[in-house]
């Protein structure tokens, strides 16, 4: 097969057999997908029969503790990195915290770290405040019309004092894939280091972080299909050398150097639920391979682009042909992840949203963690965008019901 088989997708996913959720069109996936049942079924296991303190000496405990250590292996082969390089902890946002507060101890005053205003919060606001510490803040500002970061301009920023760069690997209202290889070279290149925010992106395909040679990079278990933990890479030479934020016994182990509180035994265990299900969409699609598991998540990861670049194209030529809203973000859909925000000239975002809903097309209005890259596009964050985002499992039909229901509203 060479083109996504919804059908078989939407097997996989309990939510599409849910009473309640029929005639209802899901277009909220940027903040939540909905659950696979690979998950479900571990997650459920786990507390029926292993919810008890893993690695202890009888059965139900190594059956969990083995189940958990499954996930981190799988996960990180996926990935393309080592499997003690791949951290979990209970959010993106709660990661992104506990590695900041390692770069405070880690940093001197006067070093430096670049953000930028096309971050959600969770990427940006954690660095921002190591300013009180005497760190340097610099920030690389996205293209006021476009909503854009051009990498010419964070040459301009690097120099021998900044340690560390911040940035997305796609926005959550700009919605455009930034070139990370192209960036990530930039910054090894002065001897900094790269965080990546990939919430945004790893829903639409797993990426290959060793190939886009980030040092960081972090995503959300909820939003691709898991349960609600943080997934984050940190490479081994920089693990070892940041400062180790958990208990002082466990400093030498590398996974736990990031995790001051116990982790969530029974999420974790269940984020391998997210292997099988990319395994399956993998052999349902291509057939069982030899191949190994970061191919054969590339290969799942390009399948799943295309469909959602065929769905996103008439949603973006219908919208460029309204002069009622206005897009953020390029309008080719080869250049964004379906994360699709808009401005409307006359209704407030909120109320297009409960408008829409009436009609099955569950979406949502407002700021979205995202206050800084809509004022620097002159958009009041008070005010907002309606969004409107999907994922894979989204169907030809479902898409054109949202411009149907859109025709309707605007």
């Amino acid at each position: 097969m060479t083109s996504l088989d919804t059908a078989f997708v939407r097997a996989q996913f309990p939510a599409f057999s849910e009473p309640s959720l029929q005639g209802q069109a899901f277009f909220e996936n940027a903040g939540g997908s909905y659950t696979c049942r690979q998950v479900i079924d571990r997650l459920t296991r786990f507390y029926r029969a292993r919810k008890v303190q893993p690695y202890a000496p009888y059965a139900a405990s190594q059956a969990g503790g083995a189940e958990m250590d499954e996930a981190r292996a799988r996960l990180s082969a996926m990935l393309g990195v080592a499997g003690d390089e791949l951290h979990f902890g209970p959010s993106t946002s709660a990661n992104t915290y506990v590695l900041a507060q390692a770069f405070r101890e880690h940093l001197k005053a006067g070093d430096a770290i670049i953000v930028t205003n096309q971050d959600h919060e969770a990427n940006s606001g954690a660095w921002r405040r190591l300013a009180a510490a005497g760190i340097e803040i610099r920030e690389w500002k996205i293209d006021p019309v476009t909503g854009s970061l051009d990498p010419q301009a964070l040459a301009t920023l690097l120099d021998d004092r900044v340690r560390l760069v911040c940035f997305p690997h796609c926005s959550n209202v700009v919605g455009q894939v930034n070139p990370v290889a192209e960036i990530t070279a930039l910054v090894r290149a002065a001897g900094a280091v790269s965080c990546v925010d990939g919430v945004s992106y790893a829903p639409h395909g797993l990426p290959d972080v060793a190939a886009l040679g980030a040092d960081i990079y972090l995503f959300s278990a909820y939003k691709t299909y898991g349960p609600h933990q943080g997934l984050m890479v940190v490479r081994r030479a920089l693990a070892e050398a940041l400062p180790n934020q958990g208990h002082h016994f466990n400093g030498t182990v590398l996974t736990k150097r990031f995790t001051p509180a116990g982790p969530d035994h029974a999420q974790i265990a269940a984020c391998a639920g997210m292997a099988d299900y990319w395994d399956a969409l993998h052999d349902h699609h291509f057939g069982r391979s030899a191949d190994g598991p970061a191919a054969r998540a590339a290969r799942v990861h390009d399948l799943l682009r295309a469909h959602e670049t065929r769905l996103l194209t008439p949603l973006l030529a219908y919208l460029a042909g309204r002069n009622d809203v206005t897009l953020i973000g390029p309008a080719a859909a080869a250049e964004r992840a379906p994360t699709v925000a808009l401005v409307p000239v006359r209704q407030a975002p909120q109320d297009l949203a409960e408008a829409l809903g009436r009609k099955g097309i569950m979406c949502g209005g407002g700021d979205f963690y995202a206050q800084r890259p809509l004022q620097a596009l002159g958009i009041d964050p008070a005010r907002g965008v309606l969004r409107l985002s999907f994922v894979h499992y989204t169907e030809e039909e479902e898409v054109d019901r949202l411009i149907a229901a859109l025709d309707e509203v605007l």
